[in-house]
């Protein structure tokens, strides 16, 4: 770093120095000793200002760049420097210390973030052959009752069952569900994920671990809200015109004498009640059966037999709409079901498939079923309009439709009867196909 005024007051001294000492020089080869003496002790004098001058300089460099290296950046240096021989040096501490403050920041955001999330997370940091704790976040500590510890060893003594399996897979990237015992509660089940990372000479281990029971309890929450949601809309559009239409009559009939309009307003009035009590009880009706859906009544029915009584009840629709359906399914197998639920659900979705066609020109249905690992999938699929991203995630909630003349609870029902029978259904979209799949065990 280049410094000109330290280097000329440097070379000043110098000058200072020499001067006298080859006066002193002089005086000697004079004979002048008592003079000569004195101009010596001058010197000497200003070689000790000199040497005091560049030690000072020096441990001041030293103190502001060891305090950079520490980071250490609460020192406070005299002001006069910053503007004379230390500018340069000055800068660079300033903008350091601005990038360490900026750093600390990120990090206290960063574990704010981590802290409020309720994702139980572990950050282990690399160091030689071991693993030391890098973070900790507030939901593993107080999920697992562990205080925040410094390595990884410490840890082992308060959750060996997490430890052992992630050192028997050697620290790898994995995904599985893992039992722990936490203190002396009964095993809990989790989600565990993790996940390895390099930056510059550091290496990370990043454990993510998730309630099972609590992901759960969170959906149904979700679903509930949903539903209230609905259920609540529901009611209140048929509530809200029987109440008016109600005080309507209440105020005709309370008039003196009646005239003929009164009369046409009535019979109008009580054919509106009547009309939304229908669709009110209808709807009540469809709750009914999707929260008491009666046991499956398993018996052991031929694959073969069951698609041809499905398909003998929907070819006329097929045909009215000019479907082609694509049938693979030939099988000698038979599968324990309830073959009157598995036949509305199969219904269910054919009609779902001919609704999706309606806009086609080219309207095709695929019907197929496989076995693998002791599953038994049935696939149908067609080449409609699909599943829009915004109702991927509703499609299976009750009384919610697309169609105008719908209920909203042909695949509630049919993934509900599906689950009674221990098995799921989900679907597959993208854009030349839709696919409903049936797994069976």
């Amino acid at each position: 770093m280049k410094n000109w005024k330290f280097y000329n007051a440097l070379f000043a001294r110098v000058l200072l120095v020499m001067i006298p000492f080859f006066f002193c020089v002089f005086l000697i080869y004079k004979t002048f000793y008592y003079n000569a003496l004195l101009v010596g002790f001058v010197v000497l004098l200003l070689l000790a200002e000199m040497y005091f001058f560049v030690k000072n300089q020096s441990l001041f460099y030293d103190k502001m760049l060891l305090s950079i290296l520490q980071n250490d950046f609460s020192s406070n240096f005299p002001e006069e420097h910053k503007t004379d021989n230390f500018r340069n040096l000055f800068l660079l501490y300033d903008k350091l210390r601005f990038q360490r403050q900026e750093q600390t920041s990120k990090e206290r955001i960063y574990q704010s973030i981590l802290n409020n999330i309720d994702t139980a997370t572990l950050i282990l940091e690399k160091e030689g052959e071991d693993w030391n704790l890098f973070l900790m976040n507030d939901c593993f500590s107080n999920l697992f009752k562990v205080p925040k510890v410094s390595h990884w060893k410490y840890l082992k003594n308060y959750l060996p069952s997490l430890c052992e399996e992630i050192e028997k897979m050697g620290f790898t990237e994995l995904k599985s569900a893992i039992s722990i015992k936490i203190e002396d509660q009964d095993l809990q089940t989790f989600m565990l994920q993790t996940s390895h990372t390099k930056t510059y000479d550091k290496e990370y281990f990043i454990i993510l671990l998730d309630s099972i029971q609590r992901v759960i309890e969170k959906k149904e929450k979700e679903a509930w809200i949903n539903l209230m949601k609905i259920i609540s809309h529901e009611l209140m559009n048929s509530l809200t015109p029987i109440r008016a239409l109600s005080q309507n009559l209440l105020q005709i009939v309370d008039q003196e004498a009646l005239e003929e309009d009164d009369f046409e307003d009535i019979k109008s009035s009580i054919s509106t009640i009547i009309n939304r009590s229908d669709h009110l009880q209808a709807f009540v009706e469809n709750y009914r059966k999707l929260a008491m859906l009666p046991t499956p009544t398993k018996k052991m029915t031929p694959i073969n037999a069951l698609f041809e009584d499905c398909l003998r009840v929907m070819s006329p629709i097929l045909k009215a709409e000019n479907v082609e359906l694509i049938n693979d399914i030939n099988s000698p197998r038979s599968i324990l079901i309830d073959k009157s639920q598995m036949e509305q659900v199969i219904i269910n979705l054919i009609t779902n498939s001919i609704y999706a066609l309606k806009e086609k020109k080219e309207k095709k249905m695929f019907l197929s079923a496989h076995t693998e690992n002791n599953r038994f999938f049935i696939t149908i699929s067609d080449n409609g309009k699909g599943i829009d991203t915004a109702i991927r995630d509703k499609v299976f909630l009750p009384f919610f439709t697309t169609r105008k003349d719908g209920a909203g609870i042909g695949l509630t029902l049919s993934k509900n009867i599906i689950e009674a029978h221990g098995g799921y259904l989900s679907y597959q979209t993208d854009e030349d196909r839709t696919s409903f799949v049936i797994c069976l065990i």
